[in-house]
């Protein structure tokens, strides 16, 4: 057997993997015979030196298999969807539901906060009693009664990965093509599903800066996903602003209450939910066609079905039976609470949308360390997209922070994010491709 050492060497020179050596990696990364460092090593060497196709198929297959492999029996398709990260986007806290609603089941695991951008784990562990890590036996359950379930990776779904997407997060490879397609399709082949969406961001809040490099993973993505046998489409959409004008944990719970409730429908969010959620009910066989499927989808959140869904999760997740009615009472909220207005009234250009999730990290709000903690209080509400006026009246965000040196320190970082003018700018289209199966 070839040592770990061996097998890194081999590839920081170029060379390919076969699929046995792949597994004996993976097989030692989940044993614990493979150190943190050479995780490390291995993660670098494969950033510069990429993976063939066979090769990320080889890496996702002995990833899913490193723990257990769900099967389900249950009266519908079960069904999920992946974000490659942004900010401000909380999407999942509204897509599962309604697709719930729609007859779909979603048993949905979630990762924490990678870089720049938010996770749908820390935003779940910000409601309090929620358990966000459930043994695999309340995740069955929970996903069987209600039809979704949103939790993070447990031990025993594709450990392999949770190992390997801990140590990328600090060794600055979180952007590998090769490593991004594993640690997703890992954990969602391990979930036993049916069919499953790509959302693949692209811009400036984005890993993928331009849309050619996000059009490279998503085609990836779809391309490994259904040689592994999981259905699969992808769409591009944009993230050169925050997808919600929310970001942060708890503030970001609010915004999807708000969303669900009918209190705030703003038109880029409202967007991507429905086109995702559409995209899941055509995988599931659970509409004709694109038109009818974006209808169910629709009806299933206009008619408060899907916030019924959410409620019923949460409840049976251990979280309050009363956060739909009564959230400020269950959220947390920082003691600090301002707002930053511009030097200069005008128009919002343009947005450097990661210096605003950098902003969010910094108040406490994400992780530079795996271990560090996460204040769920802290973030930014309110914020300014591209084309809005702001000045005196109209700021540019609200900072809630921990304190006053916290809250000017985000202050400064959201003015410099900020790009005004005269003029105003233009958004860019917030779905611009989509790449089905036979793609």
């Amino acid at each position: 057997m070839m040592l770990p050492q061996e097998i890194i060497r081999r590839k920081r020179d170029g060379g390919a993997l076969e699929p046995e050596l792949i597994e004996a990696f993976i097989e030692g990364l989940t044993s614990g015979r493979v150190s943190e460092g050479q995780a490390a090593a291995f993660a670098m060497a494969v950033f510069f030196r990429g993976l063939s196709v066979p090769e990320r198929v080889a890496l996702t297959h002995a990833m899913t298999l490193s723990g257990e492999v769900l099967s389900w029996e249950l009266p519908g398709p079960v069904l999920d969807k992946h974000s490659s990260g942004g900010v401000g986007d909380t999407v999942s806290l509204a897509l599962a539901p309604a697709v719930a609603a729609c007859g779909g089941f979603v048993p949905m695991i979630s990762g924490r906060g990678l870089g720049h951008t938010g996770g749908t784990l820390d935003k779940l562990d910000s409601i309090p009693g929620y358990a966000s890590q459930p043994d695999i036996d309340a995740f069955r359950r929970v996903t069987r009664e209600v039809g979704c379930a949103i939790i993070g990776q447990t031990a025993d779904l594709a450990p392999a990965d949770k190992r390997l997407y801990a140590v990328r997060d600090v060794t600055a490879t979180v952007e590998s093509i090769d490593l991004i397609t594993a640690s997703i399709l890992a954990k969602k082949l391990a979930a036993g599903l049916d069919g499953l969406v790509m959302d693949v961001k692209f811009g400036s809040g984005a890993f993928m800066a331009n849309a050619e490099d996000a059009w490279e993973l998503a085609e990836s993505l779809v391309l490994v996903a259904n040689r592994a046998g999981l259905p699969t489409s992808a769409l591009l959409t944009d993230m050169n602003e925050p997808l919600a004008s929310a970001a942060g944990n708890a503030v970001e719970v609010a915004y999807a209450l708000d969303y669900l409730t009918g209190r705030r429908r703003e038109p880029r969010f409202h967007e991507v939910t429905v086109a995702l959620g559409a995209e899941m009910l055509l995988l599931g066989r659970l509409a004709e066609d694109a038109a009818e499927a974006r209808r169910r989808v629709e009806n299933a959140i206009a008619s408060g079905q899907a916030a019924d869904v959410f409620q019923r999760m949460v409840a049976a997740l251990g979280g309050p039976a009363d956060l739909l009615e009564r959230a400020p009472a269950h959220l947390k909220a920082a003691p600090v609470r301002r707002p930053v207005h511009p030097e200069r009234p005008g128009t919002v250009q343009r947005v450097a949308t990661r210096q605003i999730g950098v902003a969010v990290v910094a108040l406490g709000g994400g992780r530079t360390r795996p271990e560090d903690p996460v204040d769920h209080a802290v973030g930014l509400t309110d914020l300014a997209g591209i084309g809005e006026h702001v000045d005196a009246e109209r700021p540019l965000a609200m900072v809630h922070a921990r304190s006053e040196v916290a809250a000017e320190f985000a202050a400064r970082a959201l003015r410099e994010a900020y790009t005004v003018g005269e003029s105003g700018g233009r958004s860019t289209p917030i779905v611009l491709e989509r790449l089905g199966p036979g793609t």
